[in-house]
């Protein structure tokens, strides 16, 4: 009885519309910090970018400097986004269906890029294929070039970028089980067509999902760049590194104006990300409504 008169003394204490109140300040204060975060930066960027007019804006992007650090961009993704999905695939695939020694320390030292600064990143491959490091003397005899040059911007982004595909499949090829896939096997079917014709259908959004994210990474990283490439400008500068250069020296429309173009990259990624996180719900809840007719049905039947 006590604990009745309670809850019902702390109903009377609420008054009629203050939940309604209390919802139209928290959606004000959060529209609030998102223009201020979020609208308000991007105003800045287009804004400035803008500042002088339509054409030093595509001045300021057709210079040698800046396509060159365009295409470096491109490529180092086109480079870094295949080869993490490769490795992505492969390795969610080994995690989720098969057990073996030192399983969990795999998994591990997958998550270390996630815990390590790109700086740091970026510093250890100094300390490995750097003039001075424990393979620089061994490559120079060969003439072969990693640091301040485009393959060790393409190892730093590889590095930094490697863990994203695995963690977007992981979890969901562990939810799936392995029980078609055997049932597959069972049947005499290869371990490629299995890999194409059950698996892979059943990851695809999650795949392209974890792609999407990978290349966005790629693109917009700069700590373990920054550190690898050196600064060439015309050579080893990506788009990000050439933002920096340009705004240190005052040359303000054009540092906007390749912010700009990551910040267009930016807004393509996240409306991909938000319809592959569409198609993807889209896809699994039929089968959730099936499974849940399916039980409804076999608990009436019961």
């Amino acid at each position: 009885m006590a604990g009745a008169i309670n809850h019902r003394a702390l109903h009377a204490r609420v008054r009629p519309g203050a939940h309604g109140k209390l919802s139209h300040v928290v959606t004000v204060v959060a529209l609030t910090y998102l223009a201020v975060l979020i609208l308000g930066p991007l105003g800045v960027v287009f804004g400035s970018a803008l500042s002088k007019g339509i054409g030093p804006y595509f001045a300021a992007l057709t210079q040698p400097d800046a396509l060159s650090a365009m295409w470096l961009t491109i490529v180092t993704a086109l480079v870094a986004v295949p080869t993490n999905l490769l490795f992505g695939v492969t390795a969610a695939w080994l995690l989720s269906k098969y057990d073996f020694p030192f399983k969990t320390l795999l998994t591990t030292l997958i998550d270390l890029p996630f815990s390590v600064s790109p700086v740091v990143s970026g510093l250890v491959f100094v300390l490995l294929f750097g003039r001075s490091g424990w393979f620089g003397p061994f490559l120079e005899r060969f003439s072969i070039h990693i640091i301040f040059a485009w393959p060790g911007i393409v190892l730093a982004t590889c590095f930094v970028t490697f863990p994203i595909v695995v963690r977007e499949l992981l979890s969901l090829m562990q939810a799936q089980g392995s029980a078609e896939e055997e049932a597959a096997l069972t049947l005499g079917a290869s371990g490629l067509a299995i890999f194409f014709r059950v698996t892979l259908p059943k990851i695809r959004w999650a795949l392209l999902y974890g792609v999407v994210l990978c290349n966005a990474r790629a693109m917009g990283e700069f700590g373990a760049v920054s550190v690898v490439s050196g600064h060439i400008r015309g050579e080893t500068n990506t788009l990000p590194l050439h933002v920096e250069v340009l705004y240190d020296e005052y040359q303000f429309v054009g540092a906007f104006a390749a912010a700009s173009v990551l910040t267009l990259l930016g807004l393509l990624t996240l409306g991909a990300k938000k319809l592959l996180e569409w198609q993807l719900v889209r896809t699994t809840m039929p089968t959730g409504a099936i499974v849940a007719l399916s039980t409804t049905a076999t608990e009436a039947g019961q």
